[in-house]
């Protein structure tokens, strides 16, 4: 299993190599090699069509897609699904295409440990064209009608918001879906115990002022993983993108605001999210794989400037039923909530989030012997202390694969007591309000409910009393399983 201790710095000799792509287009030309991305050239509907074709192909694993031809918006295109496959985390993190699950993790424990400062410069592809004032319009940018039934066309969902805490000058870089209202305004909606919503609550709506904003799209993928971590508040993303691109991000300054961003990204939206209106916004295809919720009230957000590459591409998840913030937040968001329990003193070797469980299932592993009903009540305490995404948290000892899915399956069907293994908690605020489960009344207080399974066998066993697993690694002598595998091909298999 994984292990991640905070601040485990590696030598200067084993820092992490720079990764070979240093913007979004340079990233879609290495996926073509791989066979992880395709150029549609043949023109393409904005409504629905464009969708729909994102959507199939991220449900069936298939490759990142860019349309090159947009009915309505010459000399535009979108790259669609940048990072919805573990291929392309990989090949974001500078590794093989078919790296294993487990290797990807450790890649970028690797790198999150070694973070790099940011370097500032002063122009940018998005400088290339500048709109302002009056003149802005940001129907004049491709915005699709992503799935039937949304709310509106959304510009924002493979976006980084940034914004700044006003009393310590901490810059935030953070991924929200943003629907266009008119030409001069977009409606969104940040969840509020989240970075960017905390922060427009707590400094700014209370004394009536307005938050700056940047929507920054086409960034490099770099930060725009950074920007979907779960790293704590204070934390620079823009340093996280550097560990993880392996050098320093080069940033812009916007032209409006002292907010910052990587300078490589192909347009970028400034204005300011209002402190005394609101908009209607959504529904909207989320990430549970479901439409979430009516149209409801946002918060507004007014554009001022408008800057752009000339002939932009802009950046799009076609969110939903195994996306890009599934794959994203399995890979940044579960080592976050291992830090999290390891922080709490908690035997925890490994976190997954698997994309099959929209971010609702978490499976932690644990030293074994160290399971039990009680790891299990703290580490649902632990992941329910604050703001609460899982509903179902699956504790596993280290004798399970928590990236094999069979195993995990397996060993939840049998060894979990159905009374004493299960633990159930009730939560009010901080719930995720987009669960499908939760009903009006509970989205509306932000409540819940979480269930933890303890995956383990009786404490009270002695060690000799635990079953051996019937399978191929367990049941056979070490020279029995070589001489079987040395010999897998010549027996006839292909793989």
């Amino acid at each position: 299993m994984i292990r991640f201790e905070e601040g485990d710095e590696m030598s200067a000799n084993d820092k992490p190599s720079a990764v070979n792509h240093r913007n979004q287009r340079e990233f879609i030309d290495l996926c073509k090699k791989t066979g992880d991305a395709v150029i549609v050239e043949k023109q393409v509907d904005w409504d629905l069509e464009l969708g729909a074709i994102s959507r199939r192909a991220t449900e069936i694993d298939g490759p990142a897609v860019v349309f090159n031809n947009i009915k309505d918006y010459p000399g535009q295109s979108i790259f669609v699904n940048p990072i919805s496959t573990w291929r392309r985390a990989a090949i974001t993190l500078g590794l093989r295409a078919d790296a294993k699950v487990p290797e990807i993790y450790a890649e970028y424990i690797h790198r999150d440990a070694n973070p790099i400062e940011p370097t500032m410069v002063t122009d940018g592809p998005s400088r290339e064209v500048i709109i302002k004032g009056d003149d802005v319009d940001v129907t004049k940018l491709v915005a699709p009608m992503i799935h039937d039934g949304d709310g509106g066309r959304y510009l924002g969902t493979w976006c980084m918001a940034v914004t700044m805490d006003p009393d310590t000058g901490w810059v935030n870089w953070g991924t929200y879906r943003f629907m266009v209202h008119n030409k001069r305004y977009l409606s969104g909606w940040p969840f509020a115990p989240s970075h960017m919503g905390h922060m427009l609550r707590t400094k700014y709506l209370p004394f009536g002022k307005p938050m700056p904003v940047a929507i920054v799209i086409g960034a490099d993928e770099s930060s725009h993983l950074a920007a979907t971590s779960s790293t704590r508040k204070g934390r620079s993303e823009a340093s996280l993108a550097g560990g993880l691109a392996g050098r320093s991000i080069e940033l812009l300054q916007a032209l409006d605001s002292k907010l910052t961003f990587p300078a490589c990204a192909e347009v970028v939206l400034e204005g300011e999210i209002l402190p005394d209106q609101i908009a209607m916004e959504g529904p909207y295809g989320e990430y549970p794989g479901y439409r979430s919720g009516e149209m409801g009230s946002g918060i507004l957000m007014k554009v001022n400037t408008i800057s752009h590459k000339k002939n932009p591409m802009l950046s799009m998840d076609c969110t939903g039923y195994k996306d890009c913030s599934s794959t994203v937040t399995a890979l940044g968001g579960g080592i976050g909530v291992q830090r999290k329990l390891e922080a709490a003193g908690l035997p925890v070797t490994g976190v997954y989030i698997p994309s099959e469980g929209a971010v609702h299932l978490f499976i932690v592993g644990v030293k074994a012997g160290q399971g039990g009903r009680e790891t299990t009540q703290k580490v649902l305490d632990c992941l329910t202390d604050n703001r609460t995404y899982p509903t179902k948290i699956l504790v596993v000892e280290d004798d399970v694969d928590i990236f094999n899915l069979g195993e995990v399956l397996h060993a939840w069907s049998t060894r979990c007591h159905s009374g004493r293994g299960t633990l159930i908690k009730h939560v009010e605020k901080g719930a995720q309000q987009l669960t499908p489960c939760y009903d009006h009344d509970e989205r509306a207080r932000s409540a819940g409910a979480v269930v933890a399974f303890d995956i383990s066998w009786p404490q009270t066993w002695d060690p000799t009393e635990i079953p051996i697993k019937a399978t191929f690694n367990a049941m056979y002598p070490d020279s029995v399983k070589k001489q079987v595998m040395d010999n897998w091909k010549a027996y006839g298999f292909q793989s």
